[in-house]
């Protein structure tokens, strides 16, 4: 997959089939949308091409607004590689950009620098100044600059639409199957293991303390089944998202007890892959309760099946 960060660096050898959104999660609706540009562009002999936005716009219209995504940039990077996209555009939403019209998108980027010749959009996609491009305009525009245009419908599961909306929301009520499954993958998060306060191992129960990027949104405090890959590794892991109330805690963190593990992994990059939730957080009346609920979670995790 090759990845473009400007259009002035695209030479493009043949025509694009191309989708455009921002495409956080990369989820089944996405899919259903990538393997839709892959039939058309092997029956028409065109490359496939995503044109997404980094950062969120939204970071540029409410640089207040406290917004977590569900894929970092090298996540989306990867999962787009995952499944053959051939073209990645990853666009800064400038004020140039930003002021640009529908009609002028269309005109300027897509027809004349990209040299898009077939375009796929999701069913509530809007694009350009005061979202002044959508399918309508698109389907006037074809006719005369030569390109095909298709919306996809929505895709459902247990008759509701899939959006990153509603896999963020099922994360944050700790709905991980719900999310998982809108997904079509297990919801991750990665980072480096840093220094805690290495309460766990005094009672049996070392954790490793991961430091996440910022804008990863994390699910709801509480414990979660998890898989844990670490050094090329994959092991079941116990996790907590919260701020450890029962020693009154009250930084956010996250820690992983990793089973059948031992080793320094101080400064390593790991990653952890959501599977079920087990409980809220909770705090306990001592570190005895505390000890009772991990040993019940661990039976719980041993029993869960991968």
């Amino acid at each position: 997959m090759k990845v473009f960060r400007n259009f002035s660096d695209y030479q493009a050898h043949k025509p694009l089939a191309l989708s455009l959104g921002m495409f956080d999660g990369v989820h089944l609706g996405h899919k259903s949308i990538i393997d839709e540009l892959a039939k058309v562009s092997s029956e028409n002999n065109l490359e496939t091409a995503i044109l997404t936005f980094w950062p969120h716009p939204r970071f540029v219209f409410n640089p207040e607004e406290d917004l977590k995504l569900l894929n970092t940039l090298d996540e989306k990077t990867e999962l787009m590689a995952q499944y053959n996209i051939q073209n990645l555009f990853l666009k800064e939403f400038d004020e140039e950009f930003r002021n640009l019209t529908g009609e002028e998108f269309v005109r300027q980027i897509l027809v004349d620098k990209l040299n898009v010749k077939y375009l796929i959009i999701g069913y509530d996609h809007s694009f350009g100044k005061n979202k002044s491009g959508n399918f309508e305009l698109l389907q006037k525009l074809s006719k005369e600059l030569n390109f095909e245009v298709e919306q996809m419908e929505a895709i459902n599961i247990h008759e509701n639409n899939i959006s990153s909306t509603k896999v963020r929301n099922a994360l944050l009520n700790g709905n991980i199957l719900e999310a998982n499954e809108m997904l079509g993958y297990s919801y991750s998060v990665s980072g480096i293991v840093v220094h805690g306060k290495k309460l766990g191992r005094t009672i049996g129960y070392p954790t490793a303390n991961i430091e996440t990027e910022n804008i990863k949104l994390l699910p709801k405090k509480g414990a979660y089944i998890v898989e844990v890959f670490v050094k090329d590794q994959q092991y079941k892991g116990m996790l907590s998202v919260g701020t450890n109330p029962t020693v009154n805690g009250e930084k956010l963190t996250v820690e992983v007890y990793i089973l059948d593990f031992e080793g320094d992994i101080y400064d390593e990059k790991i990653t952890i892959k959501f599977r079920d939730f087990l409980h809220e957080e909770i705090k306990f009346e001592g570190l005895e309760k505390l000890v009772e609920r991990l040993d019940e979670d661990k039976r719980l995790t041993e029993a869960f099946e991968f």
